[in-house]
């Protein structure tokens, strides 16, 4: 009998992942990924911290923008405690912090702070002062893993565990448009257009879908600052993590359909790389807009 999983187990398997257990009134736990291995994924620290804010606030008001940090990186394994503090409970608005941490060696150290700000929905002065790029529709384009599958014999210096890391079924579907720092060694613009959507349904709660929203945004935003010098972490050319992600939620959005994740990166410099994201639903809406900074290095050789 087949023990591989459908994408409806994909993604309830992520769901549940993301749905935080509340110990107390302002404490949270954090289950660790199923088989994972390695460093935490960071969406997955983003998406948890921010499901634990929400369960803070009233239900009529909605996060409208998370910050993080990244402190340290979090270990596969253990799981992720969230503490909340609530800074502010004003009539419209409303805001979390929130410590993300990890026991290591048996001492708990914070590995994540969060910010998330939260409003009651209300009309307002509106514009939209971007248009979404025309590009081909996601039902024309090779997904993901497909990619993966294609490229993954040109990356000779790939060990077995990222060997494995890229070929595990996901649930997220993604198909991008462009050719990511994976799949391509010669400079480029630093600009990728990449459709996502969790690869089955996901349950009617607009918090479920701004958390896997948050969780898939942290792919494919670092590594748009290395497409204009053509190095990649899959050939390990370079060394790289997350050091902050800020999201700003301007429409609800379903997350299991179609959604543009528009990124480029204006500069990187001094071991840094900024970069931006922009996420479109199919009619063209801008619902959410990202920012990050990361630490890229180029991967210095062994002495021999």
């Amino acid at each position: 009998m087949s023990t591989s999983k459908t994408p409806q187990d994909l993604v309830n398997d992520l769901v549940s992942l993301l749905s935080v257990t509340k110990n107390s009134e302002d404490h949270f736990t954090g289950n660790p990924q199923k088989g994972g291995v390695g460093r935490v994924f960071g969406g997955q620290v983003i998406a948890q911290a921010l499901m634990a804010a929400q369960r803070s606030v009233p239900d009529e008001k909605v996060a409208h923008s998370i910050h993080a940090y990244f402190l340290r990186g979090g270990k596969e394994g253990p799981p992720i405690n969230y503490t909340i503090a609530r800074d502010f409970d004003g009539r419209s608005f409303a805001n979390r912090r929130v410590v993300a941490s990890q026991n290591d060696d048996g001492t708990e150290k914070p590995i994540l702070n969060l910010t998330a700000s939260f409003q009651i929905s209300e009309d307002g002065l509106e514009h939209q002062d971007c248009v979404m790029p025309d590009v081909a529709p996601p039902e024309d384009l090779k997904s993901d893993m497909e990619q993966r599958k294609h490229f993954i014999d040109a990356l000779p210096e790939i060990s077995d565990t990222q060997r494995r890391l890229m070929l595990r079924p996901r649930p997220i579907e993604m198909r991008t448009i462009d050719r990511l720092h994976w799949m391509n060694s010669e400079p480029k613009a630093p600009l990728a257009h990449t459709w996502f959507r969790a690869a089955a349904t996901l349950p009617d709660d607009p918090e479920i879908h701004r958390a896997v929203i948050a969780y898939a945004s942290d792919f494919t935003l670092l590594g748009t600052s290395v497409l204009p010098h053509g190095l990649s972490w899959m050939r390990n050319e370079l060394t790289g993590a997350s050091l902050d992600h800020a999201i700003w939620f301007h429409r609800p959005a379903r997350a299991d359909e179609w959604l543009l994740y528009v990124t480029d990166s204006p500069w990187s410099g001094s071991g840094r790389g900024f970069n931006r994201g922009r996420i479109f639903s199919r009619d063209g809406t801008l619902v959410a807009s990202v920012a990050q900074e990361g630490m890229i290095r180029k991967r210095r050789a062994k002495a021999e």
